[in-house]
């Protein structure tokens, strides 16, 4: 099986957003796409989602699915926005309600907020399998980064959120609330016992060096070349080695309006008694 894939890369927060498409009968899911946010005047706008919607009518898909392959921290959903424009039912991991039960405390959520992950139409289990019209999907429990990071494998093609990155930049980082350098280890390992030759599709590139953008690698190439890998470093060295750059680095510039978002399938927190929604920061937490 190999799915049509188009992909959409959102130079603002680095992140890229795909379509995946089954050419025979034009059923599709749309995978992590992104709502855009000013954060300096605290406005959203869908010209980003909106390209997703047009690509989609041009080319005569049918959207099935809309996916995430976990709450991200770096740029804001534009699932609500997709399937009201398009209909399609959403997914996450089922572990989400981990990370919702964690992020409901730092952001003080509304009592009636739940953290079942009921906001999403469909958790998926490690191991489940649904179909993209003709395209079978198994989904992969992928933690580390996060406690609910998934794998959707279609065909030869994997959508690895945010576990490993372009063979020059390496892995992901293990510092966000439950995140697990070893769990992250185990999780690459499961990604790349895949065929050597299965298409590896990234949700990020940050072109170190200032080469091209690139978000496509492959298991062989990750084997061979990631920066973090190659060295055949065990679980233990490498769990040493990314919590100690993990604490090096900074948080994301989007993660505090990004997850409260996120957490909820990208809907915006219910509006106040003027009308308004408002995001929070919550002081010396995070």
């Amino acid at each position: 099986m190999k799915p049509d894939i188009v992909s959409f890369f959102d130079e603002a927060t680095k992140s890229v957003s795909y379509i995946v498409a089954d050419p025979e009968s034009k059923a599709c899911a749309v995978i992590d796409v992104v709502l855009d946010f000013d954060a300096k005047a605290a406005r959203t706008a869908s010209d980003s989602a909106d390209a997703v919607i047009a690509r989609l009518r041009e080319s005569g898909y049918r959207l099935e699915w809309i996916l995430e392959t976990h709450v991200h921290a770096d740029h804001l959903s534009a699932a609500p926005h997709i399937q009201a424009a398009l209909g399609g039912r959403t997914g996450i991991g089922e572990n989400v309600a981990k990370v919702q039960q964690t992020f409901a405390r730092v952001f003080n959520a509304e009592a009636a907020f739940a953290t079942d992950g009921s906001q999403f139409d469909v958790l998926f289990k490690d191991g489940a399998r649904f179909a993209i019209g003709g395209l079978e999907v198994e989904v992969l429990h992928t933690p580390g980064h996060t406690p609910a990071c998934i794998t959707y494998v279609v065909g030869d093609a994997a959508f690895i959120g945010d576990t490993l990155f372009m063979p020059d930049y390496g892995t992901a980082r293990c510092d966000f609330p439950n995140g697990d350098s070893r769990q992250l280890y185990r999780s690459m390992q499961r990604i790349l016992a895949l065929p050597e030759e299965t298409r590896l599709f990234h949700c990020h590139d940050y072109a170190p060096g200032g080469r091209d953008y690139a978000w496509e690698s492959t298991v062989r190439q990750q084997k061979r070349e990631n920066i973090h890998l190659c060295d055949g470093k065990d679980e233990a060295a490498f769990a040493a080695f990314r919590d100690a750059r993990d604490a090096t680095l900074d948080m994301p510039a989007l993660i505090l309006p990004a997850v409260q978002v996120n957490m909820r399938a990208g809907a915006l927190p219910p509006p106040e008694d003027n009308g308004t929604s408002y995001l929070k920061l919550p002081l010396n937490t995070l």
